[in-house]
């Protein structure tokens, strides 16, 4: 049923899942409004007990741009025995897939989802998701709330949000600042470093852990020189050959070779694999090196810190991250990983908040 409301019978929804409008957009909806009146109708149901007889189910953005535009009336679609939980999940159906929906404000509706007994399977179901999307979600809602005001700032991007939502709350802010401080070169060394850090916390003790014997020392430093020896290869042979053959023009590689330059290209993009492959490890083994310094030097200052002296902590909370911006992620990191064994954050009734601007 299609109705001509006024303004004032029409409430917002208290439960809508998205908080943050944008000023600059709203002035922008208000005026085309003012000009040409509201063209799509708000979606309201009729309640009771409220100050208004009707709330907003989907809308709430052009109901505020109506207001601000003087309308004294909007149309509107009214939707008669839809329940609370209904009217929740078609406020969200509205919203989730709009770009300036802030993460945490996606994953704070599923969650209020998952409060109502809704399990992953069903959300995910309802809305067009992966299950796996649906809980990577989910597990961003263990963030500290100035890390997760940075998510939804842009300054953390969410697939580098997703790792360090997986250690505890020192290490959140410790991974959160070394890369909003440039400590890294792109934000896959930056997940790498949050990755390394989960498997710190994981240890059952750094400090305490028995020093190597002289036969584990030795097998310690015959895979280090075996390791190096082989890794020097790389600028002694390889190297100088991959330089070699650039250097040659590519009419010139087709006179020379012939019909036999398809089998070294296929060489050539079996060892591109091999490379790619060798430097994602390389740069995860970096990560997990920089971590391990970084929890044994944590872990001995909690050791040897007197009772009355607190350690000074390596980051603080109190400072405030660089603006600029950080490399884009690269292509080895995957954009939705997957959830590592980790319990499930329980559904939490308020949603976080930052300063995301955003429009509903």
């Amino acid at each position: 049923m299609y109705l001509e409301l006024e303004i004032a019978q029409i409430i917002p929804n208290p439960n809508q899942p998205r908080k943050f409008f944008d000023e600059e957009a709203h002035k922008e909806l208000s005026a085309s409004i003012r000009e040409n009146g509201l063209l799509q109708p708000v979606v309201v149901r009729p309640v009771e007990g409220e100050e208004a007889p009707y709330m907003i189910v989907a809308g709430e953005r052009r109901w505020r741009a109506s207001k601000d535009a003087e309308l004294a009336t909007v149309p509107a679609r009214v939707l008669e025995d839809v329940s609370e939980e209904q009217a929740f999940v078609l406020s969200i159906s509205e919203n989730v897939n709009r770009a300036d929906m802030t993460i945490l404000e996606e994953a704070g509706a599923y969650a209020d989802l998952a409060a109502l007994g809704w399990n992953p399977k069903k959300i995910a179901g309802k809305f067009g998701k992966t299950e796996t999307h649906i809980k990577w979600r989910l597990g961003l809602l263990t963030l500290r709330p100035e890390v997760a005001e940075w998510v939804n700032e842009g300054k953390i991007k969410p697939n580098l949000a997703w790792h360090i939502a997986q250690l505890s709350a020192p290490n959140q802010i410790i991974a959160a600042m070394r890369y909003l401080k440039g400590d890294f070169d792109s934000e896959a060394d930056a997940s790498n470093f949050a990755q390394g850090l989960r498997m710190a916390e994981q240890q059952v003790s750094l400090v305490t852990e028995e020093a190597p014997n002289e036969e584990e020392k030795e097998k310690r430093e015959k895979a280090k020189k075996q390791t190096k020896d082989k890794l020097a290869k790389v600028d002694e042979v390889l190297m100088p050959l991959l330089d070699e053959l650039t250097k040659v023009k590519p009419e010139e590689l087709a006179t020379i070779l012939g019909g036999e330059l398809g089998r070294y290209v296929r060489e050539i993009d079996r060892l591109a694999n091999k490379v790619t492959l060798a430097r994602r490890v390389l740069r995860q083994a970096n990560g997990i090196a920089q971590a391990r310094e970084v929890a044994w030097n944590s872990a001995l200052a909690e050791v040897e810190t007197k009772p009355d002296e607190p350690a000074a902590p390596e980051a603080s909370a109190q400072l405030e991250p660089e603006s600029e911006s950080k490399p884009e992620v690269e292509a080895e990191v995957e954009e939705d990983p997957k959830p590592e064994a980790k319990a499930q954050p329980k559904p939490r009734a308020r949603r976080p908040r930052g300063k995301a601007a955003t429009s509903a």
